[in-house]
């Protein structure tokens, strides 16, 4: 078991799948910057997209994603004749440079689309980017997936699906706005099997508003019986002000902080004991997995996606509020999904805000992501200043890092405040920690 150290985890900090976070954008980055980086990809690089859905069939409480109800299909099909108009525009402006390895579609919900929507959108992005097999991945709601979304994932050769489930719990459930009896999730699995998902991820909370660790306990049973290869255990995040929906949750009924750290440490022994093998802190895969392949060779990344085997240093966001990453920029699409639709519309490239990475930004995001994938980081080159240099002290002090030369190690029971940890490396931390979740 981990030992709760409540000083340490009760400043929020954020999950770092990018450096530096999206706190840092600036409208000063923008449509310009991305035209020129997407000008000056090499003909050999190594590109994924990501393809955001802000749409789901029904809006749960708890979920912080870019996302709307789909309660008429004429929204859905004007978004997606905007993103048909982005992908031309993004693939004239890479001009053929580069090679498609991945395709990915997140949300929302992708499957608020129909079936024969989602293959044309698949067709697009294949025919415009001259994408060769590339290997497509899927988050899905169990609520709306049936016969024809099957077929459509097996047509189009997908590999990697995800599927929503949080809690298995009917009564924390409801108090999250997403009932989903476990018979439909049963039913979700044996489609998705069928029709060729090799790798299946669960997403499954804690923390969430009336659960207990034996809830939690419950749902982690019966998602070891359905046997993902990976499951992404996170902790709920109640954040109100900045998430209007979560008024709905009635925050009396929110675990304290030692109680979510007890449930994510015997969460984790869980998944440990069935054999999972832990990925950074919140994420698990069974040995055969490509993502716990990547992790034992030192190949696992961190991105917006969270940690993956994905080991392209271009990723390309289309839709709203996409984000694109290159080495030296970040940037992120127009947020507004009736904006977005008329930069589409208009033929313009949809980046709103972003920011270009420093020579220092880059070293300390390499520092951070190799430190939360591995556990280690070599800070040579970070340019770490004395004062940040100390701020290691107090985890020093309890046994959960050493520090050798320059090089950072966490010790094999810090998983919970790597993130925590990681923010000692992060300049732009000072003043801003109240715009992100605790790390536990």
């Amino acid at each position: 078991m981990w030992t709760y150290h409540h000083d340490l985890l009760a400043r929020p900090v954020p999950r770092y799948t990018s450096f530096p976070t999206a706190a840092e954008f600036s409208p000063d980055t923008c449509a310009g910057d991305y035209a020129d980086a997407l000008g000056a990809v090499r003909e050999d690089a190594e590109i994924s997209l990501y393809v955001h859905i802000p749409y789901c069939e029904q809006i749960c409480w708890y979920c912080g994603c870019n996302t709307g109800r789909a309660n008429g299909r004429a929204r859905v099909s004007s978004y997606l004749a905007a993103l048909f108009e982005e992908i031309f525009t993004v693939a004239k402006c890479l001009g053929a440079r580069g090679k498609i390895g991945r395709i990915a579609f997140g949300g929302g919900s992708p499957n608020a689309l129909k079936a024969d929507e989602f293959q044309e959108l698949v067709r697009r992005l294949t025919n415009s980017f001259a994408a060769e097999s590339p290997l497509v991945s899927v988050e899905l709601d169990p609520r709306g997936f049936g016969p024809s979304w099957a077929q459509a994932l097996s047509e189009v050769g997908a590999a990697h699906a995800s599927l929503g489930v949080q809690t298995f719990a009917p009564h924390v459930q409801h108090a999250i706005g997403r009932v989903q009896p476990e018979a439909d999730i049963r039913d979700a699995v044996a489609a998705l099997r069928a029709a060729g998902i090799r790798s299946l991820n669960f997403d499954l909370m804690y923390g969430l508003p009336g659960q207990d660790s034996d809830d939690l306990r419950e749902t982690i049973e019966t998602a070891i019986t359905l046997r993902p290869e990976r499951i992404a255990l996170f902790g709920y995040a109640h954040m109100p002000k900045a998430i209007p929906r979560q008024c709905r949750i009635d925050a009396r009924s929110l675990a304290g902080a030692a109680e979510r750290f007890d449930m994510a440490a015997r969460g984790h022994d869980m998944l440990v004991a069935a054999g999972y093998e832990a990925i950074g802190f919140d994420h698990f895969a069974l040995p055969h997995d490509p993502l716990a392949a990547a992790a034992r060779a030192g190949r696992l990344r961190r991105n917006f996606q969270g940690f993956t085997e994905d080991g392209a240093d271009v990723l390309i966001g289309l839709g709203a509020s996409a984000i694109s990453q290159f080495p030296d920029l970040i940037v992120q699409n127009e947020k507004n999904i009736g904006r977005y639709r008329m930069r589409a519309g208009a033929g313009q490239l949809c980046a709103d805000k972003g920011v270009r990475r420093s020579a220092r930004d880059r070293a300390r995001g390499r520092a951070i992501e190799t430190l939360l994938c591995h556990g280690h980081a070599d800070l040579t080159g970070t340019g770490l200043t004395e004062a940040e240099w100390s701020a290691f002290a107090v985890f020093q002090r309890r046994q959960l890092l050493t520090v050798d030369g320059g090089t950072l190690r966490l010790a094999a029971d810090a998983a919970p405040y790597a993130r925590s940890i990681a923010a000692a490396l992060d300049p732009y931390r000072q003043n801003s920690a109240g715009r992100f979740s605790h790390a536990v």
